[in-house]
């Protein structure tokens, strides 16, 4: 399969619903909101709806594990129903046993006596009671009604059952209609899911290749992430299609790097869109490997279904939240050289033997912003005083880098880093990541290492993040054409070491034959070839140089059992 050829772990881009790939967008994160509101709205309606492959099962999972203890839940998800099979449904998923009196099937009467009855008895227990309906758009106007007539179920202070309607854009037209207009007016929250935008879209494929083990630069560039974007819409089951055919192509072709044609042919195979393909002209020997190989994908990729299918039937599933927002960077000079430092150590826990609640280590554990600084820090073998933080660390040389682009570019930096991580009321919490597998993460806070999985992580965790870096001599955030100093003599001498040739004298001038060789560290790095050395730019170089800074463990037993939950 291709997974080899390009160095990949497993398939990044397969439609199997794999936890260990959820992908959840600001947009993903605020429908979620709605639903977790929707609890606690006192009754009514709570209306979810998106296009085909916009990720609405992807929310349902989230919400369902999200779901308080106190809460009891029905999903149905077939909901091409009558009256009478919709409420049987009902009270199968709640439980509930209903009795007829007399001959014949049990009437409406009768599933609705029982169910309130039920709703009464959760009520006086303190117990909440949700609804989930998936695929709502299938729902038909008299089962609507019935629907309308169970949130008429009610105590003097609240309603006692909680709705929830998941569907596709027609359902919002549906409830538009005259006759719906009474369960219109009970919705009490809608969010209508919009597909990723060009940034996130480009973040997304970058999340799915990291998470699948990718380490080299990325097979996907930059400037293919807009056509790409423009193929799919920025739906992300659209973006996996395209994806994985076009690097199935790429391994055809053996190219290492999908270019335009290969993008366009690909689409016009899964899409069928009958649009004019850029032709590529392939040996008559690399369509009998495309042939083997699309016999071995579908063979993977029936196994893997099986698997899955057991455990995350009706569910998809995405990677942990890459946001695509450019990073903020501190923007300072410094004139002190540049420390050479012994290897930079790290307080050294227990290994973490078991996998951790990000909830739970959030309440009580999480450092305060100034705290998580100066643990940082120690990982440097820097030490910040009470209340100091990214100003106080220059005194060192060190420099604050502040990200916004989640786990995957943490994974291209390779080095620990501050987390921002929010709770359910979007309160900020911090807390240091000092390890990464594909599959687990180890948190370090107060000192002590906890295992997480991506998929707890990615639900706390939004992408914010801060790390430390070493800087050049005289550095000044930024070099470009014609700059001139010590870092552009920094920076040259790096280059020759990693060339093999004899460092330039001094007070070089930052030169077209300088572009160049930026470009194409920064092709190989994964990073944008503009040419211009910013600090992410930096930082590669340091890893390349092998300049002694903390690095993220890769692998550990417990972060290893992640993948087994």
């Amino acid at each position: 399969m291709y997974s080899q050829f390009f160095r990949l772990d497993q398939a990044p881009f397969s439609i199997a619903p794999d936890p260990r790939y959820l992908f959840m967008s600001e947009r993903h994160r605020e429908a979620l909101a709605h639903l977790l509101y929707g609890v606690d709205g006192g009754g009514g309606f709570v209306l979810l709806t998106g296009e085909i492959g916009a990720g609405k099962t992807t929310i349902c999972r989230c919400f369902l594990e999200q779901i308080p203890a106190n809460c009891n839940v029905a999903y149905i998800f077939n909901p091409k129903l009558t009256v009478n099979e919709l409420l049987r449904s009902i009270c199968d998923e709640f439980g509930i046993v209903s009795a007829h009196q007399g001959p014949g099937q049990a009437t409406v009467k009768d599933y609705v006596d029982a169910l309130n009855a039920y709703l009464l008895r959760s009520y006086a227990e303190g117990r909440n009671n949700v609804l989930i309906i998936d695929e709502a758009q299938n729902l038909s106007a008299d089962v609507l009604e019935q629907l309308r007539l169970l949130t008429n179920l009610e105590t003097n202070e609240r309603k006692l059952l909680q709705i929830i309607l998941i569907g596709q854009p027609e359902l919002r037209t549906m409830l538009a209609r005259p006759e719906l207009e009474q369960l219109a007016q009970r919705v009490i929250a809608r969010y209508h899911l919009d597909s990723l935008s060009e940034p996130e879209t480009a973040s997304y494929i970058s999340h799915r290749l990291a998470v699948a083990g990718l380490i080299a630069d990325s097979p996907f560039p930059q400037k293919m992430m807009r056509r790409i974007h423009r193929l799919t819409a920025g739906v992300p089951r659209r973006i996996n299609l395209l994806c994985d055919r076009a690097l199935l192509g790429a391994y055809a072709e053996g190219k290492r790097k999908v270019d335009r044609p290969i993008v366009a042919k690909a689409a016009h195979e899964v899409f069928d869109s009958g649009k004019p393909v850029e032709r590529v002209k392939t040996p008559r020997w690399r369509y009998a490997a495309l042939g083997l190989m699309l016999i071995a994908t579908f063979l993977g990729a029936a196994a893997w279904i099986q698997y899955a299918g057991a455990s995350f039937t009706n569910l998809e599933s995405r990677g942990g939240k890459l946001s695509a927002a450019m990073p903020e960077i501190v923007e300072e000079n410094l004139s002190e050289p540049m420390p050479q430092p012994a290897q930079a150590t790290t307080v050294a826990p227990a290994a973490p033997t078991a996998l951790a609640d990000v909830n739970e280590l959030m309440n009580g554990n999480a450092s305060d912003e100034n705290t998580g600084y100066r643990e940082l820090a120690k990982l440097w073998n820097v030490a910040l005083g009470e209340g100091e933080s990214c100003e106080a660390a220059k005194n060192a040389n060190l420099h604050c880098y502040k990200g916004n682009g989640g786990l995957a570019e943490i994974r291209r930096l390779d080095r620990p880093a501050m987390l921002v991580l929010r709770d359910t009321e979007n309160m900020p919490h911090y807390a240091l990541l000092t390890g990464l597998t594909n599959t687990g993460a180890t948190l370090r806070l107060k000192d002590v290492d906890h295992a997480v999985n991506l998929l707890a992580l990615g639900r706390s965790f939004q992408g914010e993040f801060t790390t430390f870096w070493y800087a050049p001599n005289t550095y000044r955030t930024i070099l470009r054409a014609g700059d001139q100093g010590a870092d552009v003599d920094w920076l040259m001498a790096q280059f020759s070491k990693m060339n093999g040739v004899k460092e330039p004298p001094p007070n070089q001038v930052f030169d077209q034959a300088m572009i160049k060789q930026v470009r194409e560290f920064q092709v190989v790095q994964g990073l944008e070839a503009d040419g211009v050395v910013g600090p992410q730019t930096f930082m590669h170089l340091n890893n390349s140089a092998g300049i002694k800074e903390p690095r993220l463990q890769h692998a550990t037993a417990a972060m290893n059992a992640a993948s087994e939950k």
